[in-house]
């Protein structure tokens, strides 16, 4: 045991030898994440809208009330023409537009169906489909509320009172009934933040030694591997739980993220999940010749696939087998369910135990197999 204190010391004064990186290391997962955070928590709201009403009547400006009486669009152009509409879109004055024809007010007064026209700049596909759905789901609620007033008016004439939709549907949002993005992503940024921060920090610990010189003097002892590979990596496991609970707070106070299970819980996962981040570093800095090489492992193999593959960003259930089964072996696709899970739902220990299962089993292969690949030898 002494080997192993003695490689921990040794970590622990190249990490406090030079308070710059220290600083470094501690403050930037926290900037990262107030920095990234912000850019990708903005909800979609007040998109900008065109409308061209050549009805002008009572009919067609309560159509647009609908539209306008949220915060889901900002009515800043009022036009006259359908080109008019498609010219502010292409100078992406606005990122959509409404078409009400002349005839509008007057087919619904006389219980005829028309039509109204929607434009959507299908450029950004992200926002295009964001836009889209609002205005159809608005649309549908307006087409609804005409459709029982024609029904009440025309059930009056018949003499028929208290007349209802036959079927009436509620839906109840369960977790994010606002419909919050930061509340789905900073979760998954806070996963990503602490990843990329371990593998790096790792990736170039035993290259590092190579190039400096120094691995002939670990080379000529006694020390084991598992004892050099767990004394490089406790000093760091201890700055990950660090920073895990610095940026917790950081989405609690400055993000508003109200953590709905237990925060013990997560900081305790959190420090398995780092773990088998720190695991995959060193076992990339083993196979590694240079930093160079390590730095390219470390991103190629792991950083690009753990941001497309793992949940993070997008679905995994469309994905095809090889991919889907190469995201299982990535140790951040099952915290992002254990992160989300505790963070958004309050799931309990107990139905996450697939997840923490699979998270243990990667972290105890991933730290195997960094022993197995380190030889001592230059």
């Amino acid at each position: 045991m002494e080997r192993f204190w003695t490689i921990v010391r040794k970590e622990y004064y190249h990490i406090m030898r030079d308070y710059r990186t220290l600083a470094i290391i501690i403050v930037l997962p926290t900037f990262l994440l107030i920095l990234l955070g912000y850019g990708v928590s903005g909800e979609s709201n007040n998109i900008r809208l065109a409308v061209a009403d050549l009805s002008k009547t009572d009919e067609s400006r309560r159509y647009l009330e609908y539209f306008t009486a949220s915060e889901q669009f900002s009515y800043d152009y009022d036009v006259l023409s359908e080109a008019e509409i498609l010219d502010l879109i292409d100078r992406e004055q606005v990122s959509a537009g409404i078409y009400i024809p002349v005839n509008f007010g007057s087919d619904l007064a006389a219980g005829r169906s028309t039509a109204v026209q929607f434009y959507v700049n299908g450029s950004d596909p992200a926002e295009a489909q964001t836009a889209n759905l609002k205005l159809e789901t608005i649309a549908q609620v307006a087409t609804q509320y005409i459709l029982t007033e024609q029904l009440e008016d025309n059930a009056a004439q018949l003499g028929i009172s208290g007349l209802q939709l036959p079927v009436q549907t509620y839906t109840k949002t369960l977790y994010n009934p606002d419909g919050k993005n930061k509340i789905y992503m900073i979760p998954g940024l806070t996963a990503m933040v602490l990843q990329v921060q371990a593998l790096l920090l790792t990736a170039l610990a035993i290259v590092r030694e190579r190039e400096q010189g120094t691995m002939e003097q670990l080379v000529v002892t006694p020390i084991r591997s598992w004892e050099l590979v767990l004394g490089k990596i406790i000093p760091y496991l201890v700055v990950g739980v660090l920073n895990t609970i610095m940026t917790l707070l950081v989405a609690i106070y400055m993000f508003g993220i109200v953590i709905q299970g237990s925060f013990w819980l997560l900081v305790l996962l959190s420090s398995i999940f780092t773990l088998g981040s720190l695991g995959m570093g060193v076992m990339i800095s083993n196979i590694s010749r240079t930093q160079m090489q390590a730095m390219y492992l470390a991103v190629g193999i792991v950083l690009i696939p753990a941001i497309i593959l793992s949940g993070l960003m997008f679905s995994r259930q469309g994905m095809p087998l090889v991919t889907y089964w190469f995201s299982e072996l990535l140790p951040i696709t099952h915290f992002l369910v254990i992160i989300r899970g505790i963070m958004v739902k309050g799931t309990e220990f107990a139905f996450m135990w697939g997840s923490i299962r699979s998270l243990i089993i990667l972290s105890i292969l991933y730290f195997a197999a960094s022993v197995a690949t380190f030889r001592k030898r230059l």
